[in-house]
């Protein structure tokens, strides 16, 4: 007792006299928040949430038959047009390997080609905070012409607004893309069918971990870059051999985990995953133990997903691995009949885990 009466003097010698108590409280948001939290935006339980009970209600019959997708398929004249909008609100706007100039560019390339789609054209549009230093909206806007170019993309329309000071955040952007879906070409979420072989195109949680590692008083000791990339040539040489690809997805927010959930609820099946296949390098590994977090949730931004028949696995693979942006591709995982609508991956030590849906982001502003 002696002992423990001195560590409490001498606790108090060094303590504050206030302790805040708010400050300990774990910011996980509530679901029955009266108003908009961060999770809201995270591509997890909240956003869905949010879309399911507020926006498509609210839009009625004008959002009839919308699959829920990255981009929308529209037959315009006899020709299939994907259509797709993202926003970029990514915090820094200059973080290792991109920014959020070449990030709204990639963004929406991407979210095109997950439906099979060879972009065409995107929109521009920024919300810049007044003060914003005219260099730095300077770089965004090169970097986007610059990704745009490399892309083989045009951006043919957009628009400006500034908002006082303090009501933004340096530059935010808003990119429209279209792209023309070839025929014959059918990629949704709703494809996925049991036994189908789950394959990704490389390493994972990149992107997050290159964002979070310039973020004001963290250092990881590291130099992840950014992996992000357009993906529309990668898909177009998948699709090259004639394989059915049934579902094509690139894990963004909530990472591989929240788009998997979202693929085994929009198609009724299963997803085991073999934990030990897959590709989390070492850097990120690391950085995610300093911060607690699972790789599995962590956003990439240079990455695809591909649902694909066992008779057409090997073929998709090797045109993946044939390809600058699938050089590192790898099976992940199967489609099950099994505990439908659930992911779980099965461990090194012969166990089972559940892969759930996140309820807000791990990380956020980093797309």
């Amino acid at each position: 007792m002696a002992d423990l009466a001195g560590s409490r003097e001498s606790l108090a010698e060094v303590a504050p006299a206030v302790i805040d108590a708010e400050g300990w409280v774990c910011p996980a948001p509530l679901r029955d928040s009266p108003t908009i939290v961060m999770g809201h935006g995270g591509g997890g339980v909240l956003s869905d949430e949010l879309v399911q009970h507020l926006f498509l209600p609210a839009f009625g019959a004008a959002a009839g038959g919308a699959e829920l997708t990255d981009s929308a398929v529209l037959e315009v004249g006899g020709v299939r047009l994907a259509f797709s909008t993202d926003s970029y609100v990514v915090k820094p706007m200059f973080f290792p390997g991109g920014s959020i100039g070449d990030l709204a560019v990639n963004g929406t390339v991407n979210d095109l080609a997950m439906s099979g789609a060879a972009p065409l054209a995107l929109s521009t549009a920024f919300i810049v905070a007044e003060g914003t230093p005219l260099t730095d909206l300077g770089r965004v806007a090169e970097a986007m012409g610059r990704a745009a170019q490399a892309a083989g993309v045009r951006l043919v329309t957009g628009d400006t607004k500034v908002v006082d000071a303090g009501a933004g955040d340096g530059v935010f952007v808003n990119t429209a893309g279209i792209g023309v879906v070839p025929p014959g070409v059918d990629i949704r979420p709703a494809r996925a069918r049991p036994d189908d072989v789950v394959i990704i195109s490389g390493d994972i949680g990149v992107h997050g971990v290159a964002v979070m590692s310039c973020r004001e008083g963290l250092e990881f000791g590291t130099a992840v870059r950014s992996d992000s990339s357009p993906l529309h040539g990668l898909v177009a040489a998948m699709l090259a051999n004639g394989a059915d690809v049934h579902v094509l997805r690139d894990p963004t927010r909530g990472g591989v985990a929240a788009t998997l959930n979202e693929i085994a609820s929009a198609a009724g099946v299963g997803v085991t995953l073999i934990e030990r296949a897959l590709p989390v390098p070492a850097d990120v590994r690391d950085a995610c133990g300093l911060l607690g977090l699972d790789p599995l949730y962590v956003a990439n931004e240079g990455k695809l997903l591909a649902f694909v028949p066992p008779a057409d696995a090997d073929r998709v693979l090797a045109a993946m691995r044939e390809h600058p942006y699938g050089r590192d591709a790898v099976v992940v995982g199967t489609c099950v009949e099994e505990h439908p609508g659930m992911v779980v991956a099965r461990t090194g030590l012969g166990g089972t885990r559940v892969i759930d849906t996140p309820l807000g982001e791990q990380l956020p502003r980093i797309c």
